[in-house]
């Protein structure tokens, strides 16, 4: 999981000021038709389901996330409750394999109740996982195998981020003489152009007259291909970037020193061996838990109580599977924590995160057949890198190694603002993402039973899910296929076109997603309603 406050779900913090673009906490369960915000009409999808007198069923949602606080005033009373479990024993009362996994579990502990805090950068546990195999060796690619294939093709690109590309030493050693050389590059490619702002493509196009113009122009090509930017201003010396070139420091250190397990450390468990699955504690909480706690909160928090906020879903109860600290999560832990959650009685999954490097997908591939099989929903967020993702370069996804075939119990959501417009950060693509989703200003619960307003698809994945658990609580006869069909269907698709994020471009939805528009609760309850007869 990325730094969580820019890389994991690029959370903006934006209390009160997001008033300038009038949305309104809880916007995101408004209608279009009768609030102007286009939310996702929820107030009008309970009222037709008391219409036709339909009673719900109480399902678990379980979230794949940092940690929750079980003690917050618009959880506690929604949080799932290990019936067959007495917390704080330290004894499996239940024989699952788990001690005190009363709320949930935590993948991320040892029985002695230390937890891991942070994790290192996927790219550079690849590196150094494959170095010896790869490193200095001529490799046929022909002679390999389609696994050895797969490493050999993630090595090379956890490579070039570590060691291969990074910043020249010199610029390493002085960050202010590397952010000077950004302006002056910056400025001289202005002037070229006669732009004062330049994109990828206005760049890519300049034709060069010497040897240092050549220079600057890769330079600044590094910087948008690396740094993922649509465009350069003159305000183009950011603290962002100060954060991108501390990050390559980071890079350049780990090409050095094999990093830290402190994973393997405390949990004792081997990341890459798929047959250990019991490891960890009873502990969600953890000390960490606003992003998952505020993602909890979206899908289920109490309803009609009176405060905080209202949750999506009326008759959830949610546990918390931790498996994702700062830092980069393990596919290990993504898979054991899937499991985990299907055994216990999940029928929705929502997984609010995301990496550029798999090196153990077979894993989640296997436990994503498994929920498939005891129809298990998954709803995951497309990430914040304002990128088009049809690429399958973002895990976990749904697209099973060495196959064409996509998980017929996956859901992948973009994130839009609340004039129906896709949010500058978000993912998208035509191929892989199914629905957008509010994911911008997002008000919900943070521990301390404090409440936040939060952007990034990693709100917009909730949303989704809270639909998906109102469909599955009120039409529990219709499958986990039949759920993402109905959102998927009875998206809303905004009349006018987007702006494409990353980019200076506008296109519709239908180019953005697989559904061409915005999940709507009351256009999917109706649709349920019509299928379940």
């Amino acid at each position: 999981m990325k730094k969580i406050t820019v890389l994991f779900c690029f959370i903006t913090l934006i209390i009160n000021s997001y008033a300038q673009k009038t949305a309104v906490p809880g916007w995101h369960l408004l209608d279009y038709k009768t609030d102007s915000f286009y939310g996702i009409s929820l107030n009008q999808a309970y009222k037709f389901l008391a219409e036709k007198k339909i009673k719900s069923k109480t399902i678990i949602v379980a979230v794949l996330d940092n940690g929750i606080d079980t003690t917050h005033e618009d959880l506690k009373q929604i949080l799932w409750r290990n019936p067959k479990e007495i917390p704080g024993n330290k004894i499996d009362d239940d024989h699952n394999g788990y001690a005190d996994d009363y709320y949930g579990w935590n993948f991320l502990g040892n029985p002695d109740g230390r937890n891991v805090m942070s994790n290192s950068s996927e790219w550079i546990r690849v590196y150094w996982r494959y170095k010896n195999k790869f490193e200095g060796v001529k490799i046929n690619s022909d002679s390999l195998s389609q696994q050895e294939r797969y490493e050999y093709t993630i090595w090379q690109k956890a490579r070039s981020g570590v060691v291969g590309v990074g910043l020249p030493q010199s610029k390493l050693d002085s960050l202010e003489e590397y952010l000077k050389e950004i302006a002056f590059s910056d400025s001289l490619m202005q002037l070229k152009l006669n732009k004062p702002v330049y994109t990828l493509q206005d760049l890519t196009a300049f034709k060069p007259a010497d040897d240092q113009l050549k220079n600057i122009q890769d330079f600044l090509s590094d910087l948008f291909n690396r740094f993922e930017i649509a465009d350069v201003k003159n305000t183009f010396v950011t603290s962002e970037l100060k954060d991108y070139v501390v990050g390559q420091e980071r890079k350049a250190a780990g090409g050095k020193v094999p990093p830290e397990n402190n994973r393997k450390e405390i949990t004792g468990d081997d990341d890459t061996n798929p047959s250990t699955k019991y490891y960890g504690n009873g502990d969600v909480y953890a000390n960490d838990g606003l992003h998952g706690t505020h993602v909890s909160g979206i899908i289920a928090a109490e309803r009609n109580n009176g405060i905080g906020m209202d949750g999506v879903a009326d008759n959830v109860r949610i546990m918390m599977v931790r498996m994702a600290p700062e830092g980069d999560e393990f596919d290990k832990d993504i898979a054991m924590g899937m499991r985990y959650a299907v055994d216990n009685g999940a029928k929705v999954i929502n997984i609010s995160l995301g990496k550029s490097l798999s090196p153990d997908k077979k894993m989640i591939d296997d436990a994503v057949r498994y929920a498939a099989s005891k129809d298990v929903l998954i709803v995951q967020a497309a990430g914040n890198s304002k990128r088009d993702i049809n690429g399958f370069d973002n895990f976990p996804n749904p697209k099973y190694l060495f196959t064409d075939s996509l998980a017929p119990n996956w859901i992948t959501v973009g994130a839009s603002d609340c004039n129906g417009m896709a949010a500058d950060f978000s993912n998208y693509g035509d191929k892989l993402v199914d629905v957008f989703s509010p994911g911008v200003a997002i008000y919900s619960t943070i521990p301390g039973s404090k409440y936040m307003l939060l952007d990034g698809t990693s709100m917009a994945s909730p949303v989704v899910t809270g639909v998906a658990a109102l469909l599955r609580s009120y039409f529990p006869n219709l499958t986990a296929a039949q759920i993402k069909m109905i959102i998927d269907q009875s998206a809303i698709m905004p009349d006018k076109q987007t702006p494409i994020p990353g980019t200076n471009d506008k296109a519709y939805m239908n180019k953005l997603c697989k559904s061409g528009g915005i999940v709507n609760a009351y256009q999917a309850v109706k649709l349920a309603y019509t299928l379940s007869k």
